[in-house]
C-alpha cells in the first residue's frame, strides 16, 4: 500500500490528542471516523474539532466551504468494529498504559482490513511491545504527535523492531499531507528523539533541588533572558506530577540515573504540583509568577542545559535511533519552542565550551547520564 491509497482514517480516542489529530487529518482531506468508548467522550471530541475550526474560520485560515467540507467528512462512532472495518490507516490515542494499548491493538488487528496500518500516538511506550499484540507487526508504527496537535508541527514516525519500510513511508507521507513535519525514528528507543533529548535537563533540575542551591527562582532568573519560559517555571506549568512520571519511566527503561530526587518527590507528596494546584516551585494564585532577575545565580547558565541536550543527541546518533544530526535538529525545533536544534547550537557556541559545561555538571553530580559521550569528546559533528 502507498500513501495515495489511504482514503479513510480511523481515530481511536477522542480526548485532547485524539480530536486534535482527527482535526489535522480532516484538514488534510481525509474521511475520518472519531471513536471513543462513550457517547459523551465522542461528543466532547467533536465539539473540540468544531471549536478549532471555528477559530480558524474567524481568523480567515479556513473558508466557509472548506469548513463545511471538513466537518462533512467526520463520522462519530462508539462501536470499534464498525469504526475500523473499512479504514486504511488507524491512529490510536488512548491513555499511556501499555496493557490498555495492547488490548486496543489486539481488537484493531481483529477488526481492521488486512491492508490497514495501525499507528500508536505514544510519547514513550515501546512500539515493538504494542505490535506484539497483533498478527501484523510489520504494519504497526509509532506516530507521536505533540500537544496541541492542531498547532504543533512535529510527528515522530517510529519504527518498531518489525515495522516495514512501506508502513513507515505511508505514515511519513500522510504526516506531510496533513502539513506536519515528520521525522523518522529508526530504532524503537525510550523517549524517541524529542523527549529523550529533553529529559536529562529534568534530571539536572531534580539534582539541583536535592543539592538545595540555587533555588528554583535563582536558577530560572539566570536563564530568563534566553528563554520565554524557564525550566522550573515550565515544570510548574506542565505539572510536577508529569515531570516525576517521565523521570520514573526513564529510570525504569533507560537508566536508574533518571530516578527523581527525594526533594522533587516531596513536592509530589505535598500535592503542590504547579499551576494546576495554584502552587509548585512558584505561587500561581495571582497568575504567572514574576521572576526576579536580580536573584540570578552565577552557578549555572543556559549552556549547561544546551550541553546536556547536545550530549544526549549524540547518544541518539551513537545508538542509531537517528542517523542524521539534521533530523534531530528538525525534531527539536518543531516539537517545542526552540528556534535552533542542539547541533546547530553546538556549532554556534562551540563544542569545547559545551564540553567544559558538561564536565562541570558531571563533576557536581557524577551520574553516568551526564558523562560526555565519545562523539562529544571528539567535538567534530558537522551538520
Amino acid at each position: 500500500m502507498e500513501a495515495k491509497d489511504v482514503k479513510k482514517i480511523a481515530m481511536i480516542g477522542a480526548g485532547d490528542m485524539g480530536h486534535g489529530i482527527a482535526a489535522c487529518c480532516l484538514l488534510g482531506g481525509y474521511a475520518v471516523v472519531l471513536r471513543d468508548i462513550e457517547q459523551k467522550f465522542v461528543e466532547k471530541g467533536m465539539a473540540g474539532i468544531k471549536g478549532s475550526f471555528d477559530k480558524f474560520k474567524e481568523k480567515g485560515k479556513l473558508t466557509p466551504e472548506a469548513y463545511s467540507d471538513a466537518l462533512a467528512r467526520l463520522t462519530p462512532m462508539i462501536d470499534l468494529q464498525t469504526a475500523v472495518k473499512d479504514a486504511d490507516f488507524i491512529i490510536e490515542a488512548v491513555p499511556e498504559k501499555l496493557e490498555l494499548k495492547k488490548r486496543v491493538f489486539t481488537d484493531l488487528d481483529k477488526f481492521a482490513p488486512k491492508h490497514a496500518i495501525l499507528a500508536s500516538n505514544t510519547s514513550n511506550i515501546s512500539i515493538t511491545e504494542i505490535a506484539s499484540a497483533t498478527s501484523r507487526p510489520d504494519k504497526v508504527i509509532g506516530y507521536h504527535f505533540f500537544n496541541p496537535a492542531i498547532l504543533m508541527k512535529l510527528v515522530e514516525v517510529i519504527k518498531g523492531a518489525k515495522s516495514s519500510d512501506e508502513s513507515i513511508s505511508v505514515g511519513y507521507e500522510i504526516a506531510k499531507k496533513i502539513k506536519k513535519v515528520p521525522v523518522i525514528v529508526k530504532k524503537d528507543s525510550p523517549g524517541f528523539i524529542y523527549n529523550r533529548v529533553n529529559q536529562t535537563g529534568g534530571v539536572l533540575l531534580s539534582c539541583i533541588l536535592q543539592a538545595g542551591h540555587p533555588t528554583p527562582e535563582e536558577f530560572d532568573a539566570a536563564l530568563k533572558p534566553d528563554m520565554p519560559m524557564t525550566p522550573f517555571e515550565l515544570t510548574d506549568y506542565v505539572g510536577i506530577d508529569i515531570a516525576v512520571h517521565g523521570l520514573e519511566y526513564f529510570a525504569k527503561v533507560l537508566s536508574p540515573d533518571y530516578k527523581p530526587s527525594d526533594s522533587l518527590m516531596a513536592y509530589l507528596k505535598s500535592g503542590n504540583l504547579g499551576k494546576k494546584t495554584g502552587k509548585g516551585f512558584y505561587d500561581w494564585s495571582q497568575g504567572r509568577p514574576k521572576i526576579d532577575l536580580s536573584k540570578a545565580t552565577k552557578e549555572y547558565d543556559i549552556n549547561h542545559l544546551v550541553a546536556l541536550q547536545v550530549n544526549e543527541a549524540t547518544k541518539i546518533l551513537e545508538e542509531g535511533v537517528a542517523d542524521d544530526p539534521k533530523e534531530i535538529d528538525l525534531a527539536m525545533t518543531n516539537g517545542g519552542g526552540s528556534p535552533f536544534g542542539p547541533f546547530a547550537m553546538a556549532q554556534k557556541i562551540g563544542y569545547p565550551v559545551l564540553l567544559a559545561k558538561l564536565e562541570e555538571v558531571h563533576k557536581k553530580f557524577p551520574l553516568n547520564i551526564f558523562k560526555p559521550t565519545k562523539t562529544m569528546m571528539a567535538e567534530n559533528i558537522k551538520i
